[in-house]
């Protein structure tokens, strides 16, 4: 009576712990909070609200005008002129804007907690929840991965331009203080709508990371025993939540997708004219800019072809584990004549010897995992599952395929090779005109 009293107290703990909306140092969303407010993205208050949207108007919209038209150097040489400063901007600028619009979306309708997910995860198991918040915590460094290496050549481009003579503006009085100055405004200008585009990617990964954790865990439920029913309702669920998010994101999947498509072709139009000049002073930091763009929505698809594939690899597995349990179900039956049992007894041990023979698993090693792989699901003979009840869950899986959609659209592998095509084509031939790379 006492083991189950701890235990109640224990689950209702970790219920509070899950639900909870303030955040505190011993919470699993301090850090990340301090991340946002570091990033000047935080908007829990109407204090932080108000930064926000003021460094938004000033890093990604004043400061980029600024550069453009008040910096600009006109009477300079061929190799600090910027022809194609205009399509960068506002390549920037406006996958920003679209990012720090539908952030600011989610946090004020849904609040940090619920956005993502971390509300539902007192229904998760353990393996779901460490796994999950280990992924926060690993998301960060993600983000930085792709946006420092960008910034870094970023800089040194900024810093070589402003130091060799790009501008002689001297609107603090000084030459040197004011391209100081400038360059500062210019490179944080850039890391601040790099790292907006590319939070909102990482974001998006991370909720579909949790949604792997659900298929895999819920995969465990075909090793044993399981009541269809519940099997049924779990699956219910994860379909919900698959729902959710693309319901949630797919406005900024679908305007991201258009607007960087449109950017690479303003981009190749602009270096394909008739007496451009393109070389790597010119036209490198569009280049840079491309690239910086493509990774974000390829971080985007990848995230969604793979939560899809998981879950249509559902189907697979309820369908070999309906295999399974009927072969074995077959084996078992007393009422079965001699020859039958007998063919069945060679059948048991050639599928026993195949799932379990070293040389085919040993090949695989960790490309499989619990969702899509050829191992033999352990079937129960004595199971009160019943024939028409797997094959009406299998049916139901068939007629049923999960995945995250944009309108309707299904974004699997088929749609990700189709546009990772179209847009490798764009960028590779942008990268061949402007920095020698086809």
């Amino acid at each position: 009576m006492g083991d189950e009293i701890k235990t109640l107290l224990n689950h209702q703990n970790k219920n509070r712990e899950y639900s909870r909306c303030v955040s505190h140092v011993h919470d699993e969303l301090h850090s990340f909070r301090t991340w946002l407010k570091w990033l000047c993205v935080d908007q829990s208050n109407a204090w932080t609200t108000c930064l926000s949207w003021f460094v938004f108007v000033v890093l990604a919209i004043l400061v980029p005008a600024l550069s453009h038209f008040v910096l600009a150097c006109t009477d300079c040489d061929s190799r600090h002129s910027r022809p194609y400063d205009t399509v960068a901007q506002l390549s920037l600028s406006g996958v920003a804007s679209l990012s720090f619009i539908c952030l600011s979306r989610f946090v004020r309708k849904y609040g940090l907690r619920r956005f993502l997910f971390f509300d539902k995860l007192r229904d998760e198991s353990e393996t779901v929840r460490k796994g999950y918040t280990q992924q926060l915590d690993r998301s960060l460094k993600i983000l930085f991965i792709f946006v420092l290496p960008c910034f870094a050549v970023e800089g040194a481009y900024k810093i070589w331009w402003y130091t060799s003579g790009g501008t002689r503006i001297p609107f603090l009085g000084n030459v040197i203080v004011s391209n100081t100055v400038a360059c500062i405004l210019d490179l944080c200008s850039w890391f601040y709508r790099t790292v907006v585009f590319f939070l909102v990617c990482v974001l998006f990964r991370l909720i579909c990371y949790l949604q792997i954790l659900r298929l895999q865990d819920f995969a465990l439920v075909f090793q044993s025993d399981s009541n269809v029913e519940s099997v049924l309702r779990e699956h219910l669920r994860i379909r919900r939540h698959l729902r959710v998010i693309s319901h949630r994101y797919r406005a900024f999947i679908l305007l991201a997708l258009v607007f960087i498509t449109a950017s690479q072709f303003a981009s190749l139009l602009m270096t394909l004219r008739p007496g451009a000049d393109v070389n790597m002073y010119h036209s490198g930091e569009l280049a840079l800019c491309s690239v910086s763009l493509l990774a974000g929505l390829l971080i985007i698809l990848r995230s969604a072809t793979r939560i899809t594939h998981k879950a249509q690899a559902v189907t697979c597995l309820a369908a070999k584990w309906h295999v399974c349990a009927t072969i074995d179900s077959f084996d078992t039956v007393e009422t079965e004549t001699p020859a039958a049992h007998r063919v069945g007894a060679d059948e048991q041990m050639f599928f026993t010897a195949s799932s379990e023979g070293s040389s085919d698993l040993d090949d695989v090693g960790d490309e499989e995992d619990e969702l899509d792989n050829t191992k033999f699901v352990p079937s129960y003979a004595y199971s009160t599952i019943s024939f028409q009840k797997r094959q009406a869950l299998v049916t139901y899986f068939e007629n049923n395929r999960a995945g995250i959609t944009v309108y309707g659209f299904m974004l699997d592998r088929t749609s990700l090779h189709t546009i990772f095509g179209l847009e490798l084509s764009l960028v590779l031939w942008l990268l061949g005109k402007t920095v020698g790379i086809s």
